[in-house]
């Protein structure tokens, strides 16, 4: 898995089964590795390549994901039935019927010499779907315990069921304006919102965020890369702010899209909200967070492995889906005209 945030590539190593009724999991190995900044640079600019470049790139890239797959199975000594792999996201635009997560498949597989599955956003696509999120199919797989799930990535997007079904969508920005910011200090991101947790409100930048057209937009949507370099990065290069108070004011600005978000459903009773991704180490923000949902709303934070490791645990269970023709991608969720059982096997060679 490879996200939006661009912090590096994780590699898990899990057994999925399915005992009675339920799909169980257990997450054996992990492996986090941070991209160089030569890496996060092409990722970064790989959205503006004419396509030959970009070709190249999405084969040379699968090479790199096979190679690491490798490296990890031969550490660890694992025994591996197949590799799924999310790749990373270039392109979506799924208004155009257009998504592209470069990684190349068959390069992978070749890489490795193990059977890989990828591509699960195409086929959904293709369906009239956004192709996103994915992630809510292990939401009500394996988390359904929770009333609501959030991950905070690069993307903020939640899942939850509503009138028997589930309900899932991008909310918003999440930590790729948060590390872009900390990026022109020269830091990787801001370790516990300390940088934010000193600065102060702006106003006019908070409002003008909030005030971005996407957010007022009805589910299923899905957003990315594209949205935040057009219409994000131009408000944030023209303040004249300190690193802290732009931090401070993007944390805020996170925590009220979400809090707007929940606050549109009915919540007579308690509820659970279970917390991953990078943001749920950011304590400033969950403090902001849990300040502006109040008390009907309970923020879970779980284990650090579960945090870091939770997406790439649920697309090994949508390739296990795939194997077994079983519906990985629901309709209810991404707009599609169906369910469907996504993602394009690779055999190596």
């Amino acid at each position: 898995m490879s996200g939006t945030s661009l912090d590096g590539l994780d590699l898990v190593y899990c057994h999925i089964w399915k005992p009675l009724t339920r799909w169980e999991f257990k997450i054996e190995k992990t492996k986090s590795i941070p991209y160089s900044k030569k890496r996060v640079t092409r990722l970064q600019e790989a959205i503006r390549l004419p396509a030959d470049q970009l070709l190249c790139l999405h084969n040379e890239y699968g090479t790199w994901l096979g190679e690491q797959v490798g490296q990890f199975i031969e550490k660890e000594k694992l025994e591996v039935n197949f590799v799924s792999s999310h790749g990373h996201t270039v392109h979506h635009q799924p208004a155009k019927g257009l998504t592209f997560q470069i990684g190349s498949g068959q390069h992978l597989a070749n890489a490795c010499g193990i059977k890989t599955i990828c591509d699960y956003r195409t086929n959904d696509v293709a369906l009239g779907g956004q192709g996103a999120p994915l992630v809510p199919i292990g939401d009500h797989m394996l988390f359904g315990t929770y009333d609501f799930c959030l991950n905070l990535g690069g993307i903020s997007n939640i899942s939850f069921v509503l009138d028997d079904k589930r309900i899932a969508y991008d909310i918003g920005i999440a930590n790729m304006l948060l590390n872009y910011i900390a990026a022109g200090e020269g830091l990787k991101y801001d370790k516990g919102g300390t940088l934010a947790r000193k600065g102060t409100l702006l106003p006019q930048l908070f409002e003008k965020l909030n005030s971005l057209a996407y957010y007022a937009l009805p589910y299923p949507k899905s957003t990315g890369y594209e949205w935040f370099s057009k219409e994000i990065v131009p408000l944030i290069k023209e303040q004249d702010a300190s690193i802290e108070s732009l931090l401070h004011t993007s944390v805020h600005h996170i925590c009220e899209q979400i809090a707007r978000q929940l606050k549109l459903l009915t919540i007579k009773n308690e509820k659970t909200l279970l917390i991953t991704g990078g943001g749920a180490f950011n304590t400033y923000l969950t403090e902001v967070l849990q300040d502006k949902l109040g008390k009907k709303i309970k923020l879970e934070i779980p284990s650090n492995q579960l945090i870091e490791f939770k997406e790439a645990l649920i697309f090994c269970l949508m390739g296990v889906l795939r194997l077994e023709q079983e519906i990985n991608v629901l309709h209810s969720v991404t707009g599609a005209s169906k369910d469907s059982s996504s993602g394009v096997v690779y055999l190596p060679c």
